[in-house]
């Protein structure tokens, strides 16, 4: 009898094992209209934006952090677009003055007007996730494989470190990764690498393509833990002063003192980013299309050279007392949780946005300014120090820009909408086009879009160009890259969609590290050249050079011929071109022409 009982009680406790064992491997399951792979710059707006728009909205991200290049990255010294506040980029920024007590605090480093600690943007970027009903945040899961029938996407896959399995069915899914992790997984093209000269048209671009990505950067966050303190890490494996004895140098050779050095990256709290590009812990790892575990092994050579700056940092220069920084990461190490990628793979859009895009704004290709839906102001910006056989590539100077909405989305995968640095542009311009203010932006355009395509029931690309950029506007986002016309303007959203059509055009400036482009809203305008602007809205309106200043009367003469009817004054006095606007907007509402992707007006 006692082993009967005790076969059954083992029995028990197998079948009891079994159904446990079952239950762990049951996956956990989620329906959502809009599903934002990656909590990364851009996949933090995109969901949060989506949601704002009322959908159902997860966003998956395998670090414990939400934010990206400005937390689980490590790259909290913002590049560009501090000219340019717009929509959640400037919601962002307004959250970091009220926590650190104005806008001055953050001026701390002199690579950047805005620098902060990767644990506060983390902790901003929850809040505003938190404050969102229809946004779910999951964390440590990675992306395994994307579910598809036919072209269209219909959710992901996800596992755990621990084997654990996340499904998600989705309408609408975002890829906001960096690198472009659910482009091979859906069977989606792109590109990788540098493009053949005649592939994208610009002259800068080599005869032939290669793989050749930028160099990336596991970054460390030092902190000063106090004079007399000693925070000297074990001497790293490979040690080696002579690998960063040209460090306290400029890139064209200079030298520099190490203080400098260090203060290029200085955060507040006595916190300092390193993320030196100069002879410090830039790396060539080309791993984008390793297979993820594969990619995490070969990646420890970067942590390695990190940490080996950071001994250098404290051993030979004499900063004992930066130590890495113990309430920011909680990783083994103390790094980011992940590597400084400032290029991946990119999609195969609907268009591809090039260097030729933005250096002739208005030139004879498409008009692509018109479909703009996130801007940024940096110069072109690579990093190929760690390559260099490449030579040093003579970037043109460029001024502020539009990216076109056609680059988020693929030209033959539907219901898949791709943001951060994997959308659809050249090499050339993802070195500007990849920085953190501008994929925060490219991302809220995307988790719009994505809320649209839902609540329209239609496919993103069925989303018309105007119905995108109108809901960007009513974010206080801006559409194009005016330097001049605040968000606090009360025509801000009147000259963003009169700049839009091209009818008043900007005036580009390349300047610095913060280009421009002006509207000039206070001043005035040639007969000419408002002729030049109409002709495309109004054929009949012929391009004359006539360099008179535009009346009052003459524009309204102008606006009749072209099909409108202005209430203007009959007066002769010289019209400025916020005046221009007002009037061109009520006489022809030339926002309400349709585009193409190509920004082609749609009859």
């Amino acid at each position: 009898m006692r082993r009967i009982i005790g076969l059954l009680l083992a029995g028990i406790w197998a079948w009891s094992f079994v159904q446990t064992a079952l239950a762990e491997a049951k996956p956990m399951r989620r329906t959502v209209d809009v599903l934002v792979i990656g909590g990364t710059t851009s996949g933090t707006s995109a969901a949060i934006a989506s949601a704002r728009q009322g959908v159902r909205t997860l966003v998956v991200e395998p670090t414990p952090m939400l934010g990206g290049m400005f937390s689980a990255q490590g790259v909290p010294a913002t590049d560009g677009n501090h000219n340019l506040p717009s929509g959640i980029w400037n919601e962002f920024r307004e959250a970091l003055r009220a926590h650190y007590g104005g806008a001055g605090a953050l001026a701390t480093g002199w690579v950047s007007n805005t620098l902060f600690e990767p644990h506060v943007a983390d902790s901003i970027f929850k809040a505003m996730a938190a404050a969102e009903p229809t946004l779910e945040v999951l964390y440590g899961y990675h992306l395994e494989k994307v579910h598809k029938r036919g072209n269209r996407v219909l959710g992901a896959l996800f596992e755990n470190r621990a084997g654990g399995r996340l499904e998600v069915s989705a309408r609408i899914t975002v890829d906001a990764t960096d690198l472009g992790e659910a482009l091979p997984l859906s069977g989606t093209p792109y590109r990788m690498g540098m493009d053949a000269r005649a592939d994208t048209g610009e002259e800068l671009a080599p005869e032939t393509a290669n793989d050749i990505v930028q160099d990336l950067t596991v970054v460390a966050i030092l902190k000063d833990y106090g004079a007399g303190a000693d925070k000297t890490i074990p001497r790293p494996r490979g040690y080696c002063p002579a690998e960063f004895s040209k460090s306290c140098e400029t890139a064209e050779g200079a030298p520099i003192s190490s203080r400098m050095m260090l203060d290029y990256g200085r955060l507040p709290h006595g916190k300092y980013m390193i993320n030196w590009p100069v002879n410090g812990n830039d790396i060539y790892l080309n791993v984008v299309e390793m297979p993820r575990r594969q990619r995490e092994r070969v990646l420890l050579a970067a942590r390695e050279k990190t940490l080996r700056f950071v001994y250098y940092i404290q051993h030979e220069l004499g900063y004992a007392h930066l130590g890495i920084a113990d309430d920011e990461f909680g990783t083994p190490d103390g790094l980011a949780c992940l590597p400084y990628h400032r290029e991946g793979r990119r999609l195969d859009g609907v268009i591809r946005m090039t260097l030729d895009d933005v250096a002739d704004r208005y030139g004879p290709r498409a008009p692509r300014y018109r479909t703009g839906i996130s801007v940024g102001d940096y110069p072109v910006d690579h990093h190929h120090a760690c390559h260099p056989s490449l030579g040093k590539i003579p970037f043109p100077a460029i001024p502020s820009f539009s990216i076109p909405m056609g680059v988020m989305i693929p030209a033959r995968t539907d219901n898949l909408i791709v943001s951060d640095k994997a959308i659809s542009v050249s090499n050339l311009i993802n070195g500007s086009t990849r920085l953190q203010p501008v994929v925060l932006l490219t991302g809220q355009a995307a988790g719009t879009l994505a809320a649209l395509a839902v609540r329209q029931h239609c496919l993103p690309r069925e989303v018309s160009v105007r119905a995108l950029q109108a809901a960007l506007l009513a974010q206080k986002a801006y559409i194009a890259p005016l330097f001049d016309v605040k968000p606090d303007d009360p025509d801000f959203e009147l000259l963003q969609r009169v700049a839009a059509t091209g009818i008043l055009r900007m005036t580009g400036e390349p300047y610095q590290w913060a280009n421009r482009s002006w509207f000039y809203p206070e001043g005035q305008i040639t007969v000419g050249e408002f002729c030049r602007g109409l002709h495309d809205y109004a054929p009949q309106i012929e391009p004359v050079d006539d360099e008179t200043l535009l009346t009052v009367a003459r524009a309204a003469e102008l606006l009749r011929q072209a099909g409108g009817n202005p209430s203007a004054e009959a007066s002769q006095r010289p019209v400025t071109r916020r005046e221009l606007a007002r009037m061109v907007e009520e006489a022809l509402h030339p926002f309400d022409r349709l585009v193409d992707f190509e920004g082609n007006l749609i009859e």
